[in-house]
């Protein structure tokens, strides 16, 4: 991938805002300045393919809204400017800037470093694509608010204490793209990854670089995609005696041949590789040693991945559940790219959890083991990796005191949820999102009320939810089993990535069959409340959630890459 492309990586979330307004206006300038040479035009295209389509098409909303006929309802004149600067725009009251954030509730970063000329051909190549039809069999029962009563402020405020500054990985926003700290379970030193490449340790306010993916795997790509690259790391809970390390990453499609995989007609942006990292030198650091495949999947596109991967860490040698591996797979956007039958169901990898054992080799290629109490063991048709099934992008998986598996799902255009996880169900993804209906062949960002027959399917639903009034992508937690916060104690703790909320549910009313009430937290910081916009000082805060072998949680931000320790309360 050329320095072009890598530089470019955050328009991801740029035309997040952009569709919105196109209803709003008439386009003032015309499009006589919209270029009609087809090199500027192929530029455009790779350039929207490489950085853009992750989360947005010209046919769908998706993550972001669909790009269909924009050029012909806005001026070319305020989508460069908004483009260039879409906070300063915003924060100017500018109408039409102002309707687009009261809608989304989130800041865009700004690219006023990019020419003009890159701008240009991206406008030059949306201009090729017109507003798409409707549906002829559109839903009018769409619900515009499926979860009206606002989440509640309580009274609990942490404080935190800033622990780390990771180095910048890049030099345009975010700086960092840290996303997952956890420990060593023999020495309990924390490690902590960026996206971009490296796997840190951290020691006293040091960061070493313990494996460098950049520099290990010769295919290894951190773009195109809001979430690619080094993925999500685990030690094997007996690493003392075996010296196991896993990993995910990302590489170009058609690398290797893939071992799950799709239509040849339907494209592949990317794979992702889930590999075993053996060493012998065990207190070495950086990380000494040799790696082995255990299998690559094809991706549709650069988004809802293979992000988390995990070992039960309360399994105990000659527990069933010691030494397997817990694996979230995203839809790879492939529902948002017109294919929803690629995630549905459990006869295919993707939108599901995978459990394996990765030291056996029962598995299609040899590689690693199917356990013999996976849920579809034994059945025709379905994927006996599968432990549970129907996520759009399961991105933490953790473990409550008393046994319970609990998987956060980022939704679509309404809703984030918390799962309790059980063998073999199926979570409803893509003809479920929260416990509504979507239609896949339909818009993407409506939901529509249960069936009457609804358990006819067998659906599971959340445990918890929230809309996305409060916020726009679920960021995974813990419960909090430290000694540090009493206040803390029995709580489920998660936040929102992208605007930074704080939010908590008792774990003793997660109960499947019902939903237990979110309540809001507070943070302080050097003895004043602050909220994480402040703290980070950016309009995206990017927000992650880690805890260590003592059960003591952190909260880290990928836009300026502080890691902050949760150490008591007020």
């Amino acid at each position: 991938m050329n320095n072009f492309s890598k530089g470019l990586q955050p328009l991801n979330y740029l035309f997040f805002f952009l569709m919105f307004s196109a209803c709003q206006s008439s386009n003032e300038s015309g499009t006589n300045d919209i270029s009609t040479d087809e090199a500027v035009i192929a530029k455009g295209m790779t350039l929207f393919e490489n950085n853009c389509s992750n989360c947005h098409n010209f046919e769908q909303d998706g993550i972001g809204p669909h790009l269909g006929g924009l050029t012909e309802e806005e001026s070319t004149d305020w989508i460069r400017s908004f483009i260039q600067n879409p906070t300063k725009m915003i924060d100017s009251k500018d109408e039409r800037s102002r309707e687009i954030f009261t809608r989304f509730k989130s800041y865009m970063p700004s690219f006023d470093h990019l020419p003009e000329e890159e701008i240009n051909a991206l406008i030059a190549y949306m201009h090729r694509h017109p507003e798409p039809e409707e549906p002829a069999d559109m839903r009018m029962d769409f619900i515009i608010n499926p979860v009206p009563e606002p989440i509640p402020l309580s009274d609990l405020v942490v404080a935190l204490e800033l622990i780390h500054q990771l180095p910048p990985s890049s030099e345009e926003p975010p700086l960092t793209r840290i996303n997952k700290l956890d420990y060593r379970p023999d020495t309990k030193d924390l490690f902590i990854l960026d996206l971009r490449g490296k796997l840190y340790h951290l020691d006293q306010g040091k960061e070493t670089t313990y494996l460098d993916m950049e520099i290990r795997k010769a295919d290894f790509i951190s773009v195109p995609g809001l979430a690619t690259g080094f993925g999500s790391f685990a030690f094997h809970p007996d690493f003392a005696n075996n010296g196991l390390l896993y990993t995910t990453h990302t590489e170009p499609a058609g690398t290797k041949p893939a071992d799950f995989s799709y239509a040849d007609s339907i494209k592949v942006t990317l794979q992702w590789v889930i590999s075993e990292w053996k060493t012998n030198a065990k207190e070495k650091i950086p990380f000494v040693g040799e790696s082995r495949e255990l299998f690559r999947i094809d991706m549709f596109s650069g988004v809802h991945g293979v992000q988390e991967i995990t070992f039960n860490p309360q399994a105990k040698p000659g527990d069933e559940d010691y030494g397997l591996l817990y694996i979230g797979i995203g839809d790879g956007g492939s529902v948002l790219g017109g294919f929803p039958y690629i995630p549905h169901g459990a006869t295919q990898a993707w939108g599901s959890i995978f459990r394996i054992d990765p030291r056996g080799k029962n598995s299609k290629n040899g590689k690693y083991g199917i356990p013999k109490t996976n849920p579809f063991v034994n059945r025709i048709n379905v994927l006996p990796e599968i432990y549970a099934h129907g996520f759009r992008n399961p991105h933490r998986i953790s473990w409550t005191k008393s046994g319970e598996i609990l998987a956060t799902n980022i939704g679509e255009g309404q809703l984030e949820s918390i799962y309790m996880l059980r063998p073999g169900a199926n979570y409803g993804w893509p003809v479920r999102e929260g416990n509504f209906v979507i239609e896949p062949e339909m818009k993407l960002d409506q939901v529509y009320p249960l069936p009457q027959n609804d358990h006819e399917f067998r659906y599971s639903y959340p445990v918890a939810m929230y809309d996305h009034d409060e916020g726009v992508a679920i960021s995974g937690g813990y419960e909090y089993t430290g000694s540090e916060v009493p206040e803390l104690k029995g709580k489920y703790v998660f936040g929102d990535i992208s605007n930074g909320q704080l939010f908590y549910v008792e774990t003793a009313d997660l109960e499947i069959g019902s939903l237990a009430p979110i309540k809001e937290w507070q943070v302080s910081y050097k003895g004043e409340i602050q909220n994480l916009f402040d703290l980070t000082g950016s309009k995206r805060v990017d927000l992650r959630f880690g805890i260590d072998h003592e059960g003591e949680l952190y909260l880290f931000t990928k836009s300026d890459g502080k890691v902050y320790k949760i150490v008591g309360a007020r």
